[in-house]
């Protein structure tokens, strides 16, 4: 029987949730078809956790051309609190 193993892309999620509560976000694992559903100052982000060389899986670079609301790819726990602070400057 193969063993699942986590996608060196995941590894780096844990510090994203714990970045992203510490400004006050909530934060809900999904794992399909992006990493986390996020919700800030009555706003929600979709954002696929990835490490610094990771790249889109081909189902979640279709659910990004798809997809009519908003959705990112961040490789950093730094670039998610950027997205998620930064929307407020931007209307």
């Amino acid at each position: 029987m193969r063993k699942h193993r986590r996608h060196a892309s995941d590894l780096n999620q844990p510090d994203f949730i714990h970045a992203l509560k510490q400004i006050g976000c909530t934060v809900e694992c999904i794992g399909e078809p992006v990493d986390l559903l996020v919700g800030y100052r009555k706003r929600n982000f979709l954002i696929e956790c990835k490490s610094p060389k990771g790249a889109l899986t081909p189902t979640q670079k279709k659910f990004f051309a798809d997809w009519k609301g908003q959705v990112r790819k961040c490789k950093s726990a730094e670039e998610a609190i950027k997205l998620v602070t930064e929307s407020y400057k931007v209307q």
